[in-house]
């Protein structure tokens, strides 16, 4: 018996389709009163690309997705405790922060950003996976 809730569950084949993988993963994870969410880039939950080259309009997308995953949780973008921005490229980091930030405004998370190689597909920019809590009724 699992100890956790899984939200959106999928299988690496669908999402990677050009790769030979076969992984069973979820978009978000509910563990006691705290929500994990997956790294979410400028695709949505269809599976479309949005804002090819655009680091500000696939912020956007992922954040979308963010809020979407903790409102299915139960949780919702206040309560976000942590985040972690994965960007390509040093200059993209203006155009995501603000574009996140936009989003967190008065919630004040721990960040950490960083600068990498590259993510899971070439055409992505930047990803952003976050923890939350689940507010207790009372509050």
């Amino acid at each position: 018996m699992p100890t956790h809730t899984r939200i959106r569950m999928f299988n690496t084949k669908e999402t990677y389709p050009n790769q030979s993988l076969d992984n069973d993963l979820c978009q978000a994870v509910v563990a006691g009163n705290t929500v994990y969410v997956r790294g979410q880039i400028g695709t949505n939950f269809d599976g479309e690309l949005v804002g090819l080259g655009d680091p500000r309009a696939q912020t956007e997308q992922a954040m979308k997705n963010i809020k979407q995953l903790l409102e299915e949780a139960g949780s919702d973008m206040s309560h976000i405790v942590k985040t972690t921005t994965y960007i390509t490229d040093p200059r993209f980091r203006e155009a995501v922060y603000l574009e996140a930030g936009r989003w967190l405004k008065g919630v004040f998370p721990i960040s950490t950003g960083l600068v990498v190689s590259g993510l899971a597909q070439p055409e992505w920019l930047v990803e952003i996976d976050v923890i939350a809590v689940i507010p207790d009724e009372k509050d």
